[in-house]
């Protein structure tokens, strides 16, 4: 017997937001919305070896095809640089529904598997940019902006931790190829996880779904869990945003500028690891199995650890945790400067990873805590955009930079800006709120709807 689903009802919390109620996610996509996060999740696994293991394919890369050094990490620079931009008309694509969830990351996808066989099958410098740099990145984009919008969207309730969880698998799923470009040929391994890429985007990207605008789950009651600290553990240190900012708005507060500057610059530290660790552990004398070791550790630890961080920003603050994931990551990077054997270099670009990655997710949210959520897409897009410029100067100009002083200079440097960005966060202040620590704000209205 079929059964109506029950009309929807608009209910508002204590600071004005929207929330729908009364749809079940199994109604709307035929599964629970456990689904959606894990369908979101493996497309991202399936596209990661595209940015986390071309460190560790970029000596083999250089000596096969006789590019310098150099000239090979600008391939991943500007493959950062588009993955990052594409953020920004995607975000706009999929607000307005021009583009639905699965034709974004089936798209995506099988753009992310050519890039992956440009890197395997072609010796022009020229065709590996377009192929891998262009195409990849836009593709790795379009993947990476549809599938972290619509596992938040299903779960509004634990935003963080999912943005995390999902972001995650970009890191995780390079770990097994890492491993077998020290074993097999590159060709081989790009092929296989070309394959691999297409056909998971097309399983599990068929199965992604947007749910309607303010979507709630209806086992939680939205107006309780809006002040309930029990019930939603961000409550005590998180406020929510004072009003709505759009984009340009948002920019002329200064927060937003000063949390892109922070941004660009966390993001190249991480990815100044992402490109080199494998290249420093083997120049360091440290053997390709350490550096790979390395490699594969900071990709691991960078994925799993952004839900763990998503959690505790929960529980202790947002920018509490970000200052202290970034100076984790500034603390590594002079580590690596300073290991003296294997198994510490080792450790220290695992705890590189852990600070490498969780910075994202965290920064994420900070921007619906700060602007609202009416332009949250546009600002959150603005946001990630700086990650190209981190892209270009964390991997294209450090390479340059390497090529010149070498390893350890570049890296205590960036260790030392990592400790004065960490203590940098706590000049991040809420737009519209006095500068006192964060209290429960109950009864305040959002206004500019």
């Amino acid at each position: 017997m079929n059964h109506a689903m029950p009309a929807p009802q608009d209910v508002r919390d204590v600071y004005g937001r929207r929330y729908r109620i009364g749809e079940d996610a199994r109604e709307l996509t035929g599964h629970s919305r456990g689904w959606q996060l894990w369908a979101a999740w493996a497309c991202m696994v399936a596209i990661s070896p595209l940015q986390y293991s071309f460190g560790t394919a970029a000596l083999g890369l250089s000596a096969d095809r006789g590019w310098s050094t150099a000239a090979t990490l600008w391939l991943l620079a500007v493959f950062v640089a588009a993955q990052a931009l594409v953020a920004v008309p995607a975000a706009w694509v999929h607000r307005v529904r021009r583009a639905t969830p699965t034709q974004l990351v089936v798209t995506g996808g099988v753009l992310s598997a050519i890039g992956l066989l440009a890197l395997g099958h072609l010796d022009s410098y020229a065709a590996v940019v377009v192929g891998y740099s262009l195409l990849g990145g836009t593709g790795a984009g379009l993947v990476y902006a549809a599938c972290i919008t619509t596992s938040a969207r299903w779960f509004p309730d634990r935003r963080t931790a999912t943005i995390g969880f999902v972001t995650g698998g970009f890191a995780v799923g390079a770990v097994p190829s890492i491993f077998l470009l020290t074993q097999l040929s590159h060709t081989l391994v790009f092929d296989l996880t070309a394959l691999a890429a297409v056909l998971v985007v097309l399983v599990a990207g068929g199965l992604l779904k947007d749910p309607p605008r303010y979507w709630w789950p209806a086992e939680i009651d939205a107006q309780v869990w809006a002040i309930d600290r029990k019930l939603n553990r961000s409550i005590p240190h998180n406020a929510p945003a004072v009003r709505h900012y759009r984009p340009g708005e948002a920019m002329r507060t200064g927060a937003l500028p000063l949390m892109w500057l922070l941004l660009a610059i966390s993001a190249a530290l991480s990815l100044l690891g992402i490109g080199f660790v494998v290249g420093y552990g083997v120049d360091s004398g440290f053997g390709t199995a350490v550096a790979a070791a390395a490699a594969g550790m900071l990709a691991a630890v960078n994925g799993l650890g952004r839900s763990v961080a998503g959690d505790l920003s929960d529980r202790f603050g947002r920018r509490r945790v970000l200052a202290a994931v970034l100076m984790i990551e500034g603390f590594a990077h002079i580590g690596l400067v300073a290991a003296g054997t294997g198994w510490a270099f080792v450790v220290c670009a695992m705890f590189a990873g852990l600070g490498g990655g969780a910075f994202y997710a965290i920064m994420a949210n900070l921007v619906l805590e700060f602007f609202g959520e009416n332009s949250l897409l546009q600002n959150q897009a603005v946001l990630y955009s700086a990650k190209a410029v981190g892209g270009l100067v964390g991997i294209g100009a450090a390479a340059s930079l390497i090529a010149a002083v070498g390893y350890r200079p570049l890296f205590l440097g960036a260790g030392l800006l990592g400790v004065l960005t960490a203590l940098s966060v706590r000049l991040l202040k809420q737009p519209g709120r006095p500068a006192l620590p964060v209290r429960p704000q109950l009864g305040t209205p959002v206004a500019g709807e």
